[in-house]
């Protein structure tokens, strides 16, 4: 069996020096770190080197005119400095808010999600319904989240989150009840919920960050969602896992059976009305802390231009057929995403077969694995990949660096195929975890770059049809874990080839050689600079 304490403990040591590089305190404590680049190799600033023979002339030529030019220029240092530190006052303000409200949404996704199963489960429901229930849910992000998103673009994106935090927590209370129409209700909802949850976030912060003129920082903002979100996500495994045990699930009436009982509380319950509590805190915090923004054609001024409620949709699907830019990024999104899904239902049996093979146990024979641990290092590893996209954003295109990612990801995927060590397969699996890092802020900041402001939301649920038709697809298959994985690596690797399309068109070059000469190019100029 795979050494999971000791690969936990390596993963945990790489976040810390991976997140000590990306922050601030790098910076600070560079100095003591004499083996690494220099301050100019690392922030990219010129140091002139001047013959000996120049010194002197250079000297004497100093005069009044050239102290006046001094003058100016300090005084113009400080007005750029007075402008910088209100644009970095905005941008604090405006990401304390984003992520307040962000994280309350994403920390109750996270509490709920590991007990869906479990809780059907306990209902005594058998496998071929509790599948029905979860097509159902992906079917109504499918249906549902194709149009919600231009009506987010039109009512007003923070007014779609508060409608998220409701909806969702209507689904939650269905939860409660033993009853198949009810827990379908409640899949129907949830859909609906999750398609607002993967657009009308992602939307108000790009247009926040346009409002506020901070475009420039909306990769870092999407590195530091993307890290908090991992953090979140371990945090609401340790609750969840807590709350759980708890009691055990039991029907409100004491005096029913538990196969009699049509309202149940306790148990596995207890996760779904933790995430209540943080929804009902996330859309009063959206309505307090968020100023409300529309793409470019919403607000009310512009309500009678378009009073159907299926313009927003045909008007996306119009708008990504005919920019080949816009449709290459969605394929790429669906396809990425698509195998992310894939992968949280295949790692388990996959693991769960290695260990049984290593330890000569039958087919239907249990095993028992850590799986609070094996999560929660992938986690890690996630945080690991949002802290490296800080580091080689700076030095690295968008369009280029997802095609780097899409590759890795590819190989580690390949890698546990043909693995039959469960050592191997969980370093390939977390190594995938960390591409997954680095993707939602690079796929977000692409996004942000090519997609209309007018039709943000729209096109972004539009993006996840592809995407849950392949969820629905691989569920309806019942694909083991060796084709899962197959599947998922055949879409990555059509992924890399289609980003490396999309590459070439935004950076003009003609081949992944040309942009790899590129990125040699820029750092032997630093060191030619040095």
């Amino acid at each position: 069996m795979a050494e999971y304490t000791i690969l936990f403990g390596v993963a945990l040591l790489l976040d810390i020096i991976v997140t000590f590089r990306a922050s601030r305190l790098w910076t600070k404590y560079r100095h003591c770190f004499p083996f690494c680049c220099s301050y100019a190799v690392t922030h990219n600033v010129p140091i002139e080197v001047v013959p000996e023979g120049e010194e002197n002339e250079n000297e004497e030529n100093e005069n009044d005119d050239e102290k006046q030019f001094l003058v100016m220029e300090e005084r113009e240092a400080k007005t750029d400095k007075n402008n910088d530190e209100q644009d970095n006052a905005r941008y604090q303000s405006l990401m304390r808010n984003y992520l307040i409200v962000y994280l309350l949404a994403r920390f109750s996704d996270w509490l709920q999600g590991a007990y869906v199963y479990a809780l059907y489960d306990a209902y005594d429901y058998p496998q071929h319904l509790i599948a029905v229930l979860f097509v159902a849910g992906f079917g109504s992000s499918m249906v549902f989240g194709s149009f919600v998103g231009g009506m987010a673009d039109r009512g007003g994106r923070r007014r779609f989150v508060v409608i998220f935090s409701i909806v969702h927590a209507a689904g939650y209370i269905t939860k409660h009840f033993r009853n198949f129409h009810v827990l379908m209700l409640g899949r129907l909802l949830g859909g609906i919920a999750t398609s607002l949850l993967f657009s009308v976030f992602e939307a108000w912060l790009i247009r926040a960050h346009a409002n506020a003129k901070v475009m420039d920082k909306l990769s870092s903002s999407f590195s530091t969602a993307g890290f908090g979100n991992s953090v979140i996500a371990i945090l609401a495994g340790l609750v969840s896992n807590k709350a759980a045990s708890h009691g055990k699930l039991r029907p409100w009436d004491a005096s029913l059976d538990t196969k009699e009982g049509m309202f149940f509380v306790d148990g596995y319950l207890n996760p779904f009305d933790i995430a209540l509590l943080a929804l009902i805190c996330c859309g009063i915090c959206a309505t307090f802390l968020w100023e409300e923004n529309y793409g470019e054609s919403g607000g009310k001024e512009n309500a009678e231009n378009s009073p159907k409620w299926y313009d927003g949709l045909k008007r996306a699907y119009k708008t990504t057929i005919r920019n080949r830019d816009i449709l290459l990024c969605g394929l790429v999104s669906s396809l990425f995403e698509g195998s992310m899904y894939i992968f949280v239902f295949m790692w388990t049996p996959a693991m769960q077969n290695l260990a049984k093979k290593e330890e000569g146990l039958g087919e239907d024979e249990s095993v028992e694995l850590p799986y609070g641990l094996i999560f929660s290092t992938f986690m890690v590893c996630c945080m690991t990949g949002s802290s490296l996209f800080s580091i080689v954003a700076e030095r690295m295109k968008g369009e280029a660096l997802a095609v780097v990612v899409f590759a890795v990801s590819s190989v580690a995927m390949s890698l546990v195929i043909v693995s039959s060590n469960s050592n191997v397969t969980f370093i390939a699996m977390n190594i995938f975890e960390i591409c997954v890092g680095m993707y939602f802020p690079v796929m977000g900041t692409m996004k942000g770059m090519i997609v209309p402001e007018d039709q943000r939301a729209a096109i972004y649920n539009l993006y996840r049809i592809p995407l849950n038709f392949i969820v629905v697809s691989s569920l309806l298959a019942h694909l083991t874990a060796t084709q899962g994985f197959v599947a998922v690596t055949i879409m990555l690797i059509t992924a890399t080839f289609l980003q490396l399309a999309l590459a070439r068109r935004r950076l003009n070059v003609s081949s992944l050689a040309d942009m790899s000469h590129l990125q040699s190019l820029a750092m032997n100029t630093a060191k030619i600079k040095l």
